[in-house]
């Protein structure tokens, strides 16, 4: 099996981005690999930020059918990691030592209590290391 990855909130956005084809394509490829492998892993953060933007944000939101089984498909399958104290609290100490807005940080812990090297993101610092976890932007 290889390292488990997390795949942040704007990659399942962009797997619906008709205005942008080949960060299109990349998304799905990593959403995709996500799912066979099973080494791709998200937070019920994801989950809620996703379906907000979907619901709500979308040139052509997605119907409510379409959400519930986006969810119950890809979503659910890829979250291993729900709140408690110590995400918090991570999520805490992530934002006060890197300056990150408290949802990135709060994402950044979540790749971390999920035991995973990589965070892929696109709205974060490419290359930024903390606590063994390296962000990368999937789509440069």
């Amino acid at each position: 099996m290889s390292a488990r990855y997390f795949l942040d909130t704007n990659i399942f956005v962009y797997t619906f981005d008709s205005q942008a084809p080949v960060k299109k394509q990349r998304a799905r490829e990593l959403v995709q690999q996500a799912i066979q492998s099973g080494d791709g892993i998200i937070s019920t953060q994801v989950i809620q930020e996703f379906l907000n933007v979907a619901l709500r944000k979308f040139t052509v939101p997605l119907s409510l059918a379409d959400s519930k089984a986006y969810l119950r498909q890809v979503l659910f399958p890829l979250c291993h990691v729900y709140p408690d104290f110590s995400l918090y609290e991570s999520c805490l100490d992530i934002q006060q030592r890197s300056g990150f807005a408290f949802y990135d940080s709060l994402i950044v812990a979540a790749a971390i209590a999920g035991g995973c090297p990589v965070l892929y993101s696109e709205d974060m610092q490419h290359g930024f290391m903390l606590a063994g976890v390296t962000i990368q932007n999937p789509f440069l």
